[in-house]
């Protein structure tokens, strides 16, 4: 008996923001090596704890395919992308990439109100709502850094955002202690 759950074409696409979510955890660990290398040790710990709810999303994905009888499809990550030019330039490019995944996200949703397969809609209605938080996010990173001075912002106004940076709470969510009731 055929207990899979998702169409071939679902199941592949699922598979690929899979791993394009192991990407951005990549991106973002690249981007925290590259604050830490600067010096800015919050900012280093705020990109890698993002990089971690990343993973966290992928395994997210995974586990759904797999729950619906699939088998997600583990690729090589590309080389990390190339280091910030500067702080603006390194959240413009957070911003980017919380955009263009937020594009990824809204075509899932298409495709599987295409296929009239509610359950991956309602999986990914949780996606939509993180994608809102992960801009908000994004926004607010580039909107502190123009408080700060942006390109030119002083030595303390830096240090003062960093330290900001580096003790904002962790709200990741671990993909294991997702529930129907909270997905």
């Amino acid at each position: 008996m055929d207990t899979k759950r998702l169409s071939a074409t679902l199941e592949e696409a699922l598979s690929r923001q899979m791993n394009v979510e192991l990407y951005q955890s990549h991106t973002y660990l690249s981007y925290g090596i590259w604050a830490n290398d600067k010096g800015y040790g919050g900012i280093s710990n705020f990109l890698f704890r993002h990089s971690q709810e990343e993973r966290e999303h992928a395994i997210k994905f995974m586990q759904y395919i797999l729950n619906r009888g699939g088998k997600p499809t583990v690729l090589a990550l590309a080389e990390a992308p190339q280091d910030p030019g500067n702080m603006t330039d390194c959240f413009n490019k957070v911003f980017q990439h919380e955009v263009e995944n937020t594009e990824k996200i809204y075509n899932l949703v298409d495709m599987a109100m295409a296929e009239k397969d509610w359950a991956t809609w309602n999986f990914l209605q949780w996606f939509v709502k993180e994608q809102i938080e992960e801009e908000t996010l994004a926004m607010d990173l580039i909107d502190k850094l123009k408080i700060a001075g942006g390109d030119r912002a002083s030595d303390e106004s830096l240090f003062t955002l960093d330290k900001v940076l580096g003790e904002m709470p962790d709200d990741a969510e671990l993909a294991r202690d997702a529930t129907s009731e909270n997905p």
